[in-house]
């Protein structure tokens, strides 16, 4: 069985929910879900949930130190 002996940490998450991101942004939820709702945080709707990949979230961090580096 391939997951046998596996712990959760071993594993790199695919995607992040808008309450892990708020976490990595050290953002709250509101600030995130502004940030989805003005584009300016790329997100996915997998059912009933929003989700986030990793590169999405260096996309913004990297749009936004350009932006700041262009003022």
């Amino acid at each position: 069985m391939a997951y046998r002996g596996r712990r959760s940490r071993d594993l790199t998450p695919r995607w992040y929910s808008p309450a892990e991101v708020a976490v990595l942004l050290g953002f709250g939820m509101s600030k995130v879900k502004m940030k989805i709702a003005t584009g300016e945080l790329r997100s996915i709707k997998d059912g009933k949930y929003r989700r986030i990949l990793p590169e999405w979230v260096d996309d913004y961090v990297r749009e936004q130190v350009e932006r700041q580096e262009a003022a």
